[in-house]
């Protein structure tokens, strides 16, 4: 599984995209895969790829990696932290108890806080992930094109 992953990472390093290009994809891939749509990432990337042209598409598919299973407890957490933070709405902070028993209606109390949160994790990270992309891809592609030289 590794190898794959990094025979995609090389394939997208040696596509002939701007560094912004594959940037913004990685970066929108990244918001995407932050909100808490679970089930839905797949279809907004396909609609962002639609709507942001100059996005390099498999560089968006990549960035949705950042929402695996051992990552998201993580990102679903400080979401939620993030948001009750800012609503200060009487939200009580996750515990594990709280996934015992899920309901509609406990999913229901907590989203509110969960998309504000997510949301705005999901900027920082894409803004972080753009510029760490950026500076891979920009670094990859001179290096290649002294070589050629």
């Amino acid at each position: 599984m590794k190898r794959k992953y990094k025979k995609v990472l090389v394939k997208l390093l040696r596509l002939n995209n701007t560094p912004a290009e594959i940037a913004l994809g990685v970066a929108i891939g990244v918001f995407i895969a932050i909100l808490p749509l679970y089930g839905f990432h797949t279809l907004l990337v396909l609609i962002a790829a639609l709507l942001v042209r100059p996005a390099n598409k498999i560089a968006m598919l990549v960035g949705t990696n950042i929402s695996l299973p051992p990552t998201v407890p993580f990102i679903t957490w400080a979401g939620y932290e993030i948001g009750r933070a800012i609503l200060k709405n009487n939200y009580p902070p996750l515990s594990w108890s709280d996934f015992k028993g899920i309901t509609f209606q406990k999913i229901a109390n907590f989203y509110p806080p969960l998309f504000l949160g997510s949301v705005i994790l999901g900027i920082i990270c894409a803004l972080i992930f753009y510029f760490l992309a950026y500076f891979i891809v920009d670094k990859t592609q001179k290096r290649k094109a002294s070589k050629r030289q």
